[in-house]
């Protein structure tokens, strides 16, 4: 494969520039334009290829406005809430002929209508097959007779700072546009509201309406589907973000496979390598992330990574931050193994960490508390790092948690509230629902309950007395 700084697919029609290269032995080359006639070469070939693949997303939703009265008692009654229909746009990206599409999320959030729009004017009404508020993703699919156009997926992986790329999408509703920029930035993790944020930063200018649309290389494929920019007025700054076709790849394959999206979970916590930990460890640069933690039997602790052990790159990914190893695990189907490059003891070794979904239930079972005691009315749950990860909790967080509290119980009574973590009943420490059953079964009817709740950070060490 050829890539040059401008274009390299007009070399057909630029004999002259092609003989001067040696076309076998320039694979990976990259060329800055030195001729005028170099300059003036054009990305339409690229365009015609790709923008048919390109669609416009039209989404309907019907939002409950808030009248400024409703809290008053007797102005609410005159002053009703109004259902309203909004209507807005973003684009998507053909990823197969039978008509299934890819967009993001946040483009068909709360949709009760969804029209796609292709760009030869045909029109079609879309379902959804998947949405995934996590990756930003979503996958839709229109019914058609004929095949439709698709974008390739670039899976090469070998997209690099400075490569030209082209975003195309139908921004501010003004219809199908090109834009041109250079890739600026790989693995950005610190920026977004994805957990697996792993995101291609672009200059290319992307718009409101870009979201869903097309990052394509300079081989007509697609590296990137546009999700967001950075700015203060609401238009283009020049820093744009596209979310990598690895992930796009993943997502689409779970959705045409109906199967289920599987969060991989490593188990392990991961702090970036800094200075002060680069010398420490005799390393040249601050590179890789240190492993501060290993939860019990996860994936981490089943392949053998070790606390201080040092992630330098999964499957031959450079990673600096827990945020890229999660993007990484992520792009793998569960049951895969990912092949972790790791600095142990100064010696760098290779483990194979299965890709596995977080330990536990993400919606268990409450227990809800009965007899007599300062918990009655309370649902319960134990701690897991599928609940906690579902919830926004510390995933290597363990014990048990008030999930429900009854209006008018003799627990809301007592003033616990969802979210309070019972440590210590009775004197005797609770780490799990089991633990809390023998507990209140031992003690059912004492006049008086030591305890320790700990909420929002902070433990509270109180006795309570049932009336």
């Amino acid at each position: 494969m050829i890539r040059y700084a401008f274009i390299a697919v007009l070399l057909a029609s630029a004999p002259a520039f092609a003989q001067e290269i040696d076309l076998a032995g320039a694979a990976d080359d990259r060329v800055v334009p030195e001729s005028r006639m170099e300059m003036q070469m054009s990305f339409a070939p690229i365009v015609r290829e790709a923008t048919p693949a390109v669609v416009n997303v039209y989404t309907r939703r019907v939002v409950q406005n808030r009248s400024p009265f409703a809290n008053d008692p007797i102005f609410s009654r005159m002053f009703r809430s109004q259902p309203q229909e909004q209507n807005s746009l973003g684009s998507g990206v053909i990823v197969d002929p039978s008509g299934v599409i890819v967009t993001n999320n946040h483009v068909v959030a709360g949709a009760t209508e969804l029209r796609v729009v292709l760009a030869d004017r045909r029109e079609f009404s879309a379902e959804i097959l998947l949405t995934d508020e996590a990756t930003d993703l979503a996958v839709l699919r229109v019914e058609t007779d004929e095949p439709l156009p698709v974008l390739a997926f670039d899976m090469s992986g070998d997209v690099e700072v400075g490569d030209l790329v082209l975003a195309i999408g139908n921004p501010f509703g003004v219809g199908q546009t090109v834009t041109s920029g250079i890739v600026s930035a790989l693995a950005r993790t610190d920026v977004g509201q994805t957990d697996f944020a792993s995101f291609i930063q672009t200059d290319a200018a992307i718009n409101p309406g870009n979201s869903g649309g097309a990052l394509v290389d300079m081989d007509g494929e697609l590296v990137g589907v546009n999700t967001m920019i950075f700015s203060r007025s609401g238009g283009s700054n020049g820093i744009g973000f596209a979310i990598p076709v690895e992930m796009v790849a993943r997502v689409v394959d779970t959705a045409m496979s109906e199967g289920e999206l599987i969060r991989p979970w490593l188990g392990a916590r991961l702090q970036p390598v800094d200075s002060d930990i680069a010398d420490a460890f005799g390393l040249d640069r601050p590179r890789g992330a240190l492993v501060n933690e290993v939860y019990p039997l996860a994936a981490a602790d089943d392949a053998g990574l070790m606390q201080g052990d040092i992630v330098l790159a999964i499957d031959g990914q450079a990673i600096n931050n827990e945020a890229g190893a999660r993007f990484r695990l992520a792009t793998r189907a569960a049951g895969d193994d990912a092949r972790f490059t790791v600095l142990r003891d100064g010696e760098e070794l290779s483990l194979d960490v299965a890709v596995q979904p977080a330990p536990g239930l993400s919606e268990p079972d409450p227990f809800a508390v009965d007899g007599r005691n300062p918990l009655v009315g309370a649902a319960l749950v134990t701690l897991s790092p599928a609940f906690n990860e579902r919830v926004g909790l510390d995933p290597f967080r363990g014990g048990v948690i008030i999930s429900a509290v009854g209006r008018r119980s003799v627990a809301a009574r007592f003033g616990f509230r969802p979210g309070d973590q019972l440590v210590e009943l009775m004197g005797e420490p609770i780490y799990s629902l089991d633990d809390l059953a023998d507990v209140l079964a031992a003690h059912d009817g004492a006049q008086v309950w030591p305890l320790i709740v700990e909420r929002r950070g902070q433990r509270f060490d109180t006795s309570v007395r049932l009336y």
